[in-house]
């Protein structure tokens, strides 16, 4: 069976850069793939590009190179593709966490926050064994601590916060998709009779 074809909302083409923060299980991935066939650009998720130059996923990373080692090769994956034009990149959850990296983003391109509560990440993460932050007696606490701690972080560096709760990921992205085209509207000019006075004596 065919699929019907995406439809994108009328407006001002987006341009630029898109790069989308939030915790983990915020839907970074399945949103970013989804906006960039939307607006028509080219899609990378951060994590995915660590893992295809390594051969390995995330998890073996964190237990040979610690965190630390991790966020080293993240910090050079995120320089280089915040390089590229028209991408739409999903970032790793603790991407805000380098400074540099913050800067980079917030002066490169739209940065978007997909913000959920902790207990709605817990939810969608649930079953997920490719989070080593979450290898813990109770995850739930977990992510209660990161939201705390990052929250602010990703408050900073983003030009728009969308609160994803439980939406239809379609219903989600076309929401995203017109803020981002609202955006890259026009200031509406002043009309020119508004510079005069309605009402005033003759000369």
């Amino acid at each position: 069976m065919m699929t019907a074809p995406i439809q994108s909302s009328a407006g001002p083409p987006v341009r630029g850069n898109i790069y989308l923060v939030g915790l983990m299980g915020a839907g970074k991935t399945s949103v970013g793939r989804l906006l960039a066939k939307r607006v028509r650009k080219n899609f990378a998720d951060s994590d995915h590009e660590i893992e295809s130059r390594t051969g390995v996923r995330i998890p073996v990373i964190f237990e040979i190179e610690g965190e630390a080692g991790f966020r080293r090769r993240e910090a050079i994956v995120i320089r280089e593709l915040v390089g590229q034009d028209d991408l739409v990149l999903a970032t790793g959850g603790g991407v805000v966490l380098d400074p540099e990296n913050r800067r980079l983003l917030r002066t490169t391109g739209t940065v978007v926050y997909l913000r959920a509560a902790p207990t709605e990440l817990w939810f969608r993460t649930r079953h997920d064994r490719n989070r080593p932050l979450l290898r813990t007696a109770n995850p739930l606490a977990r992510l209660e601590q990161l939201h705390r701690e990052r929250d602010p972080l990703y408050r900073e560096t983003a030009h728009l916060i969308i609160d994803t709760g439980n939406q239809a990921i379609r219903t989600l992205v076309g929401r995203l998709e017109r803020e981002l085209r609202a955006r890259a509207a026009p200031e509406p000019e002043t009309p020119i009779a508004s510079f005069f006075s309605p009402a005033g004596p003759s000369l």
